[in-house]
């Protein structure tokens, strides 16, 4: 059996991480060998985290070596933990406090504009992401993970759900394929997933085999909030059955497509037209729309393009779309203004809210506007444009008062 173990990440580019190494001795105390330029400051508090993961494990002779780049406890803890699991298997988890103002659950319904993806296995872009207001933040286990690091992220993925502020952003997690995806769910469901991203789907056998666990862990670890579940389709068969996978179960909230693996399933690149997608993105949006679920379309990778980015979305609003993901911060201002209604929208939005408040106001049993009947969906759709109107400060929220004067 091995005596020593590494984990985590260094180098002249890696902030808010460390990179550790333990050995397991069998005599003597525990003897810690610290590099970091906050040492003088922060050392002792380094030290006395090592020491209470290491107690919690009841490893009392070791020898641990740390090249400290800026690491958060957390992190710590999580590359130490990692460390210790490979040495002896212990199923044991050391689990930070959890953020009170990390508690929350997040509605079905709730905007899904922008989705930030962050790297599981690269703490420094998750510390203060939720600062940029996207939507949601997605810790990735997938794509962004190499395969030999797949057990270290879920470890850091876990303490970075607990101890991370999120700032009221949707909590999602993209899981592996399946069936590896169902293990990632046992570290992830415990510490309040808002949603659960499921990548590569072709099949309701996946959703309703992810559902099944996910409501396990949930009954396991005594888990109230709800867990939505957004299935990403990124191939052909995938397209041809988005109808199937959205309606297999009442959790999903979200169709999301993924455009790099879906052209490279048909044999052919990207392009920024998108002439080689539109039948996916139709079927998608379409699917989403017959199962009254959000349609979500893909990321826009040129990060430096803000104007193609624009372009992108009004297109992918044209179609549909509710929302897409991002890859860089700088990306959200934009997604959010193309997304928000335009004049007209508005316009028509207000017509219709202002006549249910009217016939509320009249105490009428039915909305009309001219000669037309208008249906409790519609005026649902149209409050909710408001909503995004105030939002986008594209008008004020008390507008009605002001409104046909």
């Amino acid at each position: 059996m091995a005596t020593i173990a590494t984990a985590g990440n260094k180098g002249k580019s890696v902030r808010s991480d460390c990179f550790v190494s333990l050995e397991l001795t069998t005599k003597g105390s525990i003897e810690i060998d610290l590099t970091s330029k906050v040492k003088n400051l922060f050392g002792d508090a380094i030290t006395a985290t090592c020491h209470e993961v290491l107690h919690f494990y009841g490893i009392e002779h070791a020898i641990v070596t740390i090249e400290d780049s800026g690491a958060l406890d957390y992190v710590l803890a999580a590359r130490l933990e990692y460390a210790i699991k490979q040495l002896t298997g212990t199923g044991k988890e050391f689990l930070p406090r959890m953020l009170p103002q990390n508690t929350y659950a997040t509605a079905r319904d709730r905007y899904r504009r922008s989705r930030l993806y962050l790297p599981g296995n690269t703490p420094k872009l998750a510390i203060n992401a939720g600062l940029h207001h996207p939507d949601g933040l997605i810790l990735d286990l997938e794509d962004s993970v190499a395969p030999a690091k797949k057990d270290e992220a879920r470890i850091l993925v876990r303490n970075t759900l607990l101890a991370c502020d999120f700032y009221g952003t949707e909590r999602m997690v993209r899981i592996n394929q399946m069936p590896l995806g169902l293990d990632d769910l046992e570290m992830m469901i415990p510490h309040n997933v808002n949603l659960v991203l499921l990548p590569k789907c072709e099949s309701a056998d996946e959703i309703k085999a992810l559902e099944t666990k996910i409501e396990g862990v949930k009954t396991k670890h005594n888990c109230n909030n709800p867990v939505w579940i957004m299935p990403i389709i990124e191939s052909a068969l995938g397209v041809m059955k988005a109808y199937e996978i959205a309606t297999a179960s009442e959790h999903v909230v979200a169709l999301a497509i993924g455009l790099e693996d879906y052209t490279a399933d048909l044999g052919t690149q990207r392009t920024r037209e998108g002439t080689e997608s539109f039948f996916a993105r139709c079927m998608l949006v379409n699917a989403a729309r017959a199962a009254g679920i959000q349609a979500i379309d893909s990321v826009f990778s040129d990060v430096s393009n803000m104007e193609a980015l624009r372009q992108n979305v009004l297109t992918s609003k044209s179609l549909g779309f509710d929302g897409m993901g991002c890859i860089h911060p700088r990306q959200i201002p934009i997604i959010h203004d193309a997304f928000a209604p335009n004049d007209k929208e508005i316009d028509k939005a207000q017509k219709i809210v202002n006549a249910f408040y009217k016939a509320e106001e009249q105490g009428l049993g039915v909305v009309s506007l001219g000669s037309k009947m208008i249906d409790p969906p519609v005026v649902k759709r149209a409050q909710r444009t408001i909503h995004m109107a105030i939002e986008a400060k594209k008008i004020s929220a008390d507008w009605r008062e002001s409104y046909g004067k």
